[in-house]
């Protein structure tokens, strides 16, 4: 444990907070929007998810101290306390649950099984519902404060963001891959408004309404794919969203890049408005700062900066004290939390909230995958999360100078190399040419000259680049919703056709990750037909064979991105039977061959692989 991490604040701070606490008590109020932190309403305790260690950790107020830590499962994201009380609901995003637990003690109430994906909670006034995205297959769930899944409605496309209006009769939601706004009437579960962003609109995982005017605020970022240097391709935005008007008529995007002198914020991750609505808060994930700023009662302006701090690495949310008098900042590699004086902004303390789980060289790799500053970026526009965050793709087909390609997933990278499309990089050290290049400028990790990609290996140049490479390696699966019971009547069937020798998919598509992309002397290639699909194609006709695995959720589909569905890729975009042979099939084996498809994965892929002799390849 650090020195910082030891700090506590001095007695008569310790008098001056507890005073405050008491006469705050009464007049808070439930926080009404998601966040990986919560404080109570009674703003004694406050709760900080800790994805990379799978724990919830409780924070004392009065002392600023860790009080207990407690392990949910792999990955929470969303916590809220339910109500007045010190229970607290977790969204547990890996293990399709909601945890149910009580701070005061630690223990665990209930484990509440949802389809898929839960991130975003709240709870409604009195602590009798709490509400969760699940951001697939796109709805809310709601759950009583004993466990039971009430309902369920629908939420848009891929929901992460979720609040709750005062009067809790509506819900919004914000679409991680679109920063489309949507309000759901809570009576009925139909939506019943929407705001559509623009469609560069990206990685939006929050929304925060304020307390007063009619505003919801998103922090999202504008993927620019036509671009292809950095400084072009990703900017830092909050949306404004006026909740009292319809589609096309309120909505504004701010350019947080625009505030101080045109200096460059990259990846806004999480916000906060103070609870008289006059302060606002945003953390930039990729460049490690913060902007305090004044929100502007004028339809116009809506933010106001006034001061930017210096935070630690990769801050990932912010919550201020009911009173407004302090905010506190979880910084998500450092595993700590800071609590701040929200007038000064000087520092109080620094919580430690959970042991680093990470192995040095993980730990390393991860903090160079998160960061936009150097040696990684040379302008602080963009980090490898900007595209890849947490090993998700970004929804994105980007035109890069050798064509249109799809982002991919990083999960189970570690295990089909070659990498891209184009099969042009042997080892995950070749994006050292990324990191210099166009795209994000920065000098490098490797002091001196780099190998080409696909000849001498750049492995054991840089104790840093090899950091890298081990955790962009390291995504793991879960498995597909889809086969949590087995596979379905018609993903078996699906399973027949796919392994039937007339279809072929299985030729190309083969062993426990279903490619046989495996390093090689010489890369393995395929032309199925989709490189004349893309005018600007470079490098084509042959591609690397993708993986198959949690296709269910990873649209769009093929290198040019333009299949938007699984029967896209079977149909309209196989006509030639180039990409299997499909064209005989009628619509209820394309359907079943879909369903199994959307099945995969239906076991662990890696422990298949080592059940079959296969090994990793060297990272």
């Amino acid at each position: 444990m650090s020195d910082n991490s030891k700090r506590t604040a001095s007695p008569l701070l310790l008098m001056v907070t507890t005073a405050l606490i008491g006469l705050c008590t009464d007049a808070a109020v439930a926080r009404d929007s998601n966040s990986l932190m919560d404080i109570s309403q009674d703003g004694r305790l406050l709760a900080c998810s800790n994805r990379d260690s799978g724990t919830v950790t409780i924070v004392d107020l009065a002392t600023l101290k860790k009080l207990r830590e407690t392990r949910v499962g792999v990955h929470p994201e969303g916590v809220a306390f339910l109500g007045k009380t010190h229970n607290i609901a977790v969204a547990v995003y890996n293990d399709d649950q909601v945890t149910l637990l009580n701070a005061d003690s630690g223990k665990v109430i209930q484990r509440v099984e949802v389809f898929d994906e839960p991130y975003g909670v709240v709870s409604n006034a009195d602590g009798s519902r709490v509400y969760v995205t699940l951001e697939y297959p796109g709805r809310v769930v709601e759950i009583s404060n004993s466990g039971k899944i009430l309902r369920q409605f629908s939420a848009g496309k891929f929901p992460r963001g979720l609040a709750l209006s005062p009067d809790g009769h509506t819900l919004y939601t914000a679409e991680y891959y679109s920063a489309r706004v949507n309000a759901i009437n809570v009576t009925s579960g139909k939506i019943v408004d929407t705001w559509k962003g623009a469609s560069t609109d990206n990685l939006c995982r929050q929304i925060v309404l304020h307390p007063t005017r009619p505003k919801a605020y998103i922090p999202h970022i504008r993927s620019r794919i036509a671009a292809a240097q950095g400084e072009g391709s990703i900017f830092p935005y909050v949306g404004v969203v006026d909740t009292k008007s319809g589609e096309g008529r309120r909505r504004k995007r701010i350019p947080m890049d625009s505030f101080l002198g045109n200096l460059v914020t990259a990846n806004p991750w999480e916000i906060d408005v103070s609870a008289d609505g006059k302060r606002f808060f945003v953390v930039f994930s990729g460049t490690d700062d913060m902007f305090l700023c004044d929100t502007v009662d004028d339809d116009y302006t809506e933010i106001k900066l006034g001061r930017r701090i210096t935070l630690g690495h990769n801050p990932r949310a912010v919550r201020v004290s009911p009173d407004g008098s302090r905010f506190f900042v979880y910084n998500a590699l450092d595993f700590n939390v800071v609590a701040y004086d929200a007038n000064s902004a000087k520092p109080l303390a620094t919580i430690s909230v959970t042991d680093n789980p990470l192995s040095r060289e993980l730990h390393r790799g991860k903090i160079l995958f998160y960061t936009a500053l150097q040696p990684m970026v040379g302008r602080r526009w963009i980090s490898c999360s900007s595209c890849h965050p947490d090993g998700d793709p970004d929804g994105r087909t980007w035109q890069n100078p050798e064509g249109l390609r799809a982002t991919p997933p990083l999960f189970g990278l570690a295990w089909t190399h070659p990498l891209h499309w184009s099969a042009d990089r042997d080892e995950s050290q070749d994006f050292e040419h990324t990191i210099r290049g166009p795209l994000m400028q920065g000098r490098g990790l490797v002091r001196g000259g780099i190998n080409q990609s696909l000849e001498k290996p750049n492995k054991g140049l840089s104790a840093d680049l090899d950091a890298l490479a081990a955790y962009t390696n390291s995504h793991k699966f879960t498995l597909s919703p889809y086969a949590r019971k087995g596979l379905s009547t018609a993903a078996q069937r699906g399973r027949s056709l796919f392994r039937s020798e007339k279809i072929g998919c299985a030729k190309c598509h083969s062993g426990p990750f279903f490619t046989d992309s495996q390093p090689r002397p010489k890369p393995l290639r395929h032309d199925v037909g989709s490189g004349t699909a893309d005018p600007s194609e470079k490098m084509g006709p042959a591609y690397d064979t993708p993986m198959l695995l949690g296709l269910y959720r990873s649209a769009p589909y093929l290198h040019h991105g333009k299949a938007a569905t699984l029967t896209d890729v079977l149909t309209t975009f196989n006509k030639n039977d180039r990409h299997g042979t499909t064209s005989h099939l009628d619509k209820q084996q394309v359907a079943d061959l879909v369903e199994f498809l959307k099945a995969l994965p239906y076991q662990d892929p890696a422990a298949a692989a080592q059940k079959a002799g296969l090994t990793k390849v060297a990272r």
